[in-house]
């Protein structure tokens, strides 16, 4: 089985992330599932604006529309500004958009038989805002969300100290981060045995 986590940070590497250390309890835990897992920056890349799949010379989403594809299992991961997600979250979002008419060889949507979860780190309140926004988003391109597919940190509503700064409230991050894999990985292998069938026309 395989995964792939798209990190939204606004920070490009090498520089560090605190939602992409967050996100490596989550990946480590599918890891030790023996979940194959790739790894994006979406900030790294050239990401062109639209709603299609291949917007032309110069994209590189393509390139992350085959991993999408060649993934069970999809974790996106972003930081809180101004309580909402990402530009970058937004960005990723935009470009799967395109997925919702594309469909596989037997009719079904091609996020049908997926499943994905959301990671949120920020020094301020909003996270459930964002898990709503990026969970919301996916379910309507057909991903399946499972219960408590999701973990978040942060300290409270103003200005604070980041993720990788403050040691409080990483207890229960990074056990809900494990709680996130486990019903991804269950939920796909379900999926995986019982796969959903091509919407009633």
């Amino acid at each position: 089985m395989r995964a792939l986590l798209i990190n939204c940070t606004l920070k490009p590497s090498p520089q560090p992330s605190n939602t992409e250390a967050l996100a490596q309890v989550v990946t480590a835990e599918l890891v030790s599932r023996g979940v194959s897992v790739e790894s994006v920056r979406a900030v790294d890349l050239n990401l062109l604006p639209g709603v299609k799949s291949d917007m032309g010379e110069g994209d590189d989403w393509p390139r992350v529309h085959a991993q999408l594809l060649n993934s069970e299992i999809l974790v996106i991961a972003s930081p809180t500004w101004l309580g909402r997600p990402s530009s970058v979250a937004q960005r990723v979002l935009e470009r799967m958009d395109a997925m919702i008419s594309e469909t596989d060889d037997d009719g079904r949507p091609v996020a049908y038989n997926r499943v994905a979860g959301v990671v949120v780190t920020g020094n301020e309140d909003g996270a459930h805002h964002v898990i709503s926004e990026i969970g919301g988003a996916l379910g309507d391109i057909g991903y399946t969300i499972p219960g408590q597919a999701w973990t978040y940190w942060h300290l409270g509503p103003g200005a604070g100290p980041d993720y990788l700064d403050d040691e409080r409230g990483h207890d229960w991050a990074h056990r809900t981060g494990r709680a996130m894999a486990a019903n991804l990985h269950t939920t796909a292998q379900a999926l995986a045995a019982h796969p959903l069938q091509a919407p009633p026309s």
